[in-house]
């Protein structure tokens, strides 16, 4: 396991399209904590991010679970808060040694690209999609220009998200032995952002923080451990 990278992925949950634009302000605040770090970022596919830098792992690992927004919608006409979630999970580098894959157990589909300009995405089909056939988990990754290295990019994710269903097992087994604070395990509540109120509730460490502006901004150094 490489501590000093982090694959962070940031999906939508409840709350229709306002939970999509709270997933978006989350990828920007931790785009803008990563920058303040000088961690190298590299967008791999709409929601999921690659970080590389010193202890990137270790400073985010803890990020993991439920983010709930409380906020009123730029398309509410009757100024009334709307309560709405995005998940997230930060998963590590897991070596080729820690989980190995079967070739016949993978399923790949490759396609062009839609996140690059230029002729390359016309016509080459550079981007990988990976399936994992007896777990069912896919992923995708087009960012990069060659399919080989998406096709690399991909293998990784997997790796990851076999880590994370591996970790989630076992923990289940321990759930009497958990600490207060929680494992960031991704179906756990962390953190409350309430705009009106200019106020971040950590319900991990039940601690209240009056600074959500310059959080959302990229200062994440008080609440993240």
């Amino acid at each position: 396991m490489n501590k000093d990278i982090a694959i962070l992925e940031i999906r939508p949950a409840a709350g229709g399209d306002e939970a999509k634009i709270w997933a978006q302000d989350l990828l920007r605040m931790y785009l803008k904590f990563a920058e303040k770090q000088n961690w190298q970022t590299n967008l791999v596919n709409k929601g999921t991010l690659h970080i590389k830098g010193a202890d990137a792992y270790e400073k985010l690992k803890f990020e993991s679970g439920v983010h709930r927004v409380q906020r009123i919608p730029t398309t509410e006409r009757y100024g009334r808060i709307h309560t709405s979630t995005a998940t997230v999970a930060v998963l590590p580098e897991i070596s080729i040694t820690e989980i190995i894959l079967n070739p016949t157990d993978l399923e790949w589909q490759f396609y062009r690209a839609s996140t690059q300009g230029g002729q390359n995405v016309q016509k080459v089909s550079s981007a990988a999609r990976l399936t994992h056939k007896p777990t069912g988990i896919s992923v995708t990754c087009e960012q990069e220009r060659t399919q080989e290295q998406n096709r690399q990019i991909a293998l990784q994710l997997l790796r990851a998200k076999l880590w994370e269903r591996e970790e989630e097992k076992r923990q289940s087994t321990i759930s009497q032995q958990r600490s207060a604070i929680g494992r960031g395990m991704r179906s756990e509540k962390i953190r409350t952002y309430n705009f009106p109120q200019n106020r971040i509730t950590d319900h991990r460490l039940n601690k209240k923080f009056y600074n959500l502006d310059t959080v959302l901004n990229g200062d994440l150094g008080k609440i993240t451990r």
